[in-house]
């Protein structure tokens, strides 16, 4: 058995959706935060994160995280979020499965019945409370960083769907929230592939016409997911189907979605503070969230975002590049 490159991971899925951890063979990236070692790593290592995350180690809805030394002294880890789709600020999902594996690999301190875990992130710092029995992480709470509303009632002009009212909110992400029964489409796994389609235009025509950019973080910008509403959704329970860029649904109900639907609720009044949230996948999964509080985020109001999920470990894999392997940075079909 030959390599000329050696990744350790543990595989995990968080409500579905899965995060591939990898805790070894990659060294320190360069930069002095968490978002500096993003934007080195969007430049220079993304045939790292294609190895990973494309066929044929991978698959077209893969996700992961890339455990590094903190930046900041108040972390236990850094974390840089790598998908299909490149390098993450956040990911929900994705941070509920690092404090997993972390915590059940023994790679933290565990106390039960509650460790915490902080997570230096692209976006921020990041708590991670999770409940633990027996050495066994049965849940993972985690207070994300601050969501806000940047745009309510706008609209695009999208190719075959005519005008399309969507809002605007942040979560660690860029969503763009949507009525699905305003475009004719039922909420029915049988039509997903017209879901998908219709998500993949708003948010191409959305980045066209108006990217959205984060008003503290220019780096953080453009719109790859779009969270489509089912019909029956409500200010306490909201059911979606999250379609992302290039072209596949979200598995989980969506941590940082989940965060960005609870401050758009709560820009309309909808959503007070102290409320539970319930918010429901594509495949029936949960995630559970509330908001703590207020704040600003470069002058914008924003809101203190929680929320609870489970994840499970799936697998621990080395993952090998032969010399003589065709793809050595993996491929989409």
């Amino acid at each position: 058995m030959r390599s000329v490159r050696t990744i350790s991971a543990v595989d995990s899925h968080t409500e579905g959706m899965p995060t591939r951890v990898v805790t070894g063979g990659v060294a320190p990236v360069p930069g002095a935060t968490m978002a500096e070692r993003r934007r080195y790593a969007m430049e220079h290592l993304d045939p790292l994160r294609r190895f990973l995350m494309d066929e044929p180690r991978g698959h077209p809805a893969m996700s992961g995280a890339i455990l590094q030394p903190p930046t900041r002294a108040d972390a236990d880890w850094g974390v840089l979020y790598i998908e299909v789709s490149g390098f993450l600020p956040m990911c929900g999902h994705g941070t509920i499965g690092v404090a997993t594996v972390l915590v059940e690999t023994g790679m933290v301190p565990v106390t039960e019945p509650e460790t915490l875990v902080r997570l230096d992130t692209p976006a921020g710092l990041v708590e991670a409370r999770v409940t633990v029995r027996d050495g066994v992480a049965e849940k993972v709470t985690l207070r994300n960083v601050d969501a806000f509303a940047l745009e309510l009632d706008a609209s695009v002009r999208v190719p075959g769907l005519g005008e399309v009212r969507y809002d605007m909110a942040y979560g660690g992400n860029f969503y763009a929230v949507v009525d699905l029964a305003s475009l004719g489409l039922p909420f029915d796994r049988a039509r997903k592939d017209d879901i998908l389609a219709a998500g993949l235009a708003i948010s191409a025509a959305i980045d066209a016409h108006h990217p959205p950019v984060h008003p503290a973080d220019p780096l953080i910008r453009g719109c790859k997911h779009v969270q489509f509403l089912a019909p029956d959704s409500t200010a306490r329970h909201s059911r979606n189907a999250m379609a992302i860029q290039p072209g596949w649904f979200d598995r989980s109900p969506c941590g940082t979605g989940t965060c960005a639907r609870m401050a758009q609720l709560h820009a309309r009044g909808e959503l007070p503070l102290d409320t539970e949230f319930t918010n429901e996948s594509f495949i029936g999964t949960r995630f559970t969230g509330r908001l703590l509080g207020t704040s600003e985020v470069g002058g914008v109001p924003a809101v203190v975002p929680e929320f609870s999920g489970r994840a499970w470990i799936t697998g621990t894999a080395n993952y090998l590049l032969d010399p003589t392997d065709p793809f050595p940075d993996g491929f989409v079909l």
